[in-house]
């Protein structure tokens, strides 16, 4: 998927939604998370939330640089604080790193204040999109496409235990996944509903 610029807040456009609790997108790296809840966002006129870009902010550092200089259980903790806060302070959508999902405290509070999408592709299409990207770090190992795979086999279980899932073949396009998700999540009145 190309990554497509959209406004965050699209506050001041009347939406055909009433968005009742806040999406959380979860699922491995290279899903889309990003790319299509920032157009799902758009779509919905409601704020997009991402946890990562959010702890980045606060830390004033990169997700590698946190994973490099304090590790991944000190990243874990941060990124459940922040989600926990993102859940609170506004409905909107919000995309979580690929390993949110595996804690079972960050499962519980996005039950408890919103319904989560598990953003499901293939592990050859989830290769193909962050292959050639030095941005993942539990990627950074002698044998990436392995570590994926093991990554894969391990999480699929956990994002299974999603409100909602929505395939994302490695053909669709950003405005296709949308739609989808939005179809999902219209099977939910008590999530999104047409005004």
């Amino acid at each position: 998927m190309s990554e497509i610029k959209h406004n965050t807040h699209a506050a001041s456009a009347v939406s055909d939604y009433t968005l009742h609790k806040t999406v959380v997108l979860v699922g491995m790296m290279g899903a889309g998370k990003t790319a299509v809840g920032r157009a799902l966002a758009a779509r919905l006129r409601v704020p997009f939330l991402d946890s990562d870009a959010e702890i980045e902010s606060a830390a004033n550092m990169t997700i590698p640089e946190i994973f490099e200089r304090d590790g991944e259980a000190f990243f874990r903790s941060k990124e459940s604080q922040v989600i926990g806060r993102l859940l609170v302070e506004e409905k909107g959508i919000l995309s979580t790193g690929g390993g949110a999902f595996m804690t079972e405290q960050n499962r519980d509070m996005i039950t408890q204040r919103g319904v989560s999408v598990w953003l499901r592709a293939d592990l050859g299409v989830l290769w193909n999109r962050v292959r050639h990207k030095d941005t993942r770090p539990l990627l950074r190992t002698e044998n990436p496409f392995a570590t994926l795979r093991a990554l894969y086999d391990q999480r699929v279980p956990i994002y299974e235990r999603a409100d909602l899932a929505v395939s994302s073949d490695g053909d669709v396009s950003i405005e296709d996944m949308v739609e989808r998700v939005v179809k999902a999540l219209m099977t939910r009145p008590d999530v999104l509903e047409r005004k």
